[in-house]
């Protein structure tokens, strides 16, 4: 019965570090990856870029747009400080189920500058809300999401797919070829059925860095699988 109790005591202990950010079980397994990023949007508020390159952070991948119309406030500015500050930075759109992936593309390119320097275009696939519990067909989410992907192609972008491991198994495992996957898996390291490689893991949710006011105390940390050159070379693909 004590042994009993001080398990669940040190469970109970390593559970509210975790909560806190203090305690992370992926940390271990990402740092065999030198090159690391961030990925933020609105809800971080005002960040202060500068101070948030000076901690280790390599790149940064900042929300854009969701849908087939909403442009995330933070957007621009997050971009131009955030490269201003010496990161690699780079768009992600978050995928809706209820829009077309023709029109979302469309939101894509009014919105996304076309700069050069610029990390590949991210399509964020993941349940939300009442999709959660019922998540769309296979079908036709991934008949949109091609739309989407080949509409961003035939405009010179060649977009990443992120996604959860949830998603990841229902709508892109083994489909989607040749696209880089940013995978999210944020308590145990990837494991994707395909056994496809990742190009990007975001392996924590609540980091925490210096640097942010907003409402959300924690960040998203990530790792590419490279060294900064070849971070630097996807940057500079047409």
């Amino acid at each position: 019965m004590i042994a009993a109790a001080t398990v669940l005591v040190l469970l109970g202990a390593a559970v509210a570090l975790a909560s806190r950010g203090v305690l992370w079980p992926n940390r271990a397994f990402a740092a065999r990856y030198e090159v690391r990023g961030i990925d933020v949007s609105a809800h971080q508020g005002e960040v202060d870029w500068p101070t948030v390159a000076r901690q280790g952070v390599d790149f940064a991948y900042v929300k854009a747009t969701e849908g087939s119309s909403f442009v995330d406030a933070r957007f621009e500015d997050n971009v131009r400080e955030a490269r201003a500050a010496g990161l690699l930075v780079g768009a992600y759109h978050f995928f809706s189920f209820e829009s077309s992936g023709e029109a979302q593309a469309e939101h894509v390119l009014e919105t996304v500058p076309d700069e050069e320097g610029l990390l590949p275009v991210a399509v964020d696939v993941e349940h939300y809300g009442a999709f959660q519990a019922h998540p769309p067909d296979v079908a036709t989410v991934r008949a949109e999401l091609t739309a989407l992907l080949e509409t961003l192609r035939a405009h010179g972008e060649e977009p990443v797919v992120y996604a959860t491991q949830a998603a990841y198994e229902r709508y892109v495992a083994g489909a989607f070829p040749g696209t880089p996957i940013w995978i999210r898996s944020v308590y145990v390291p990837p494991s994707m059925s395909d056994a496809r490689a990742w190009t990007f893991w975001q392996y924590s949710a609540k980091e925490r860095l210096d640097g942010f006011d907003g409402d959300e105390p924690f960040v998203d940390m990530n790792v590419f699988r490279g060294d900064a050159d070849e971070l630097r070379a996807l940057a500079s693909q047409p």
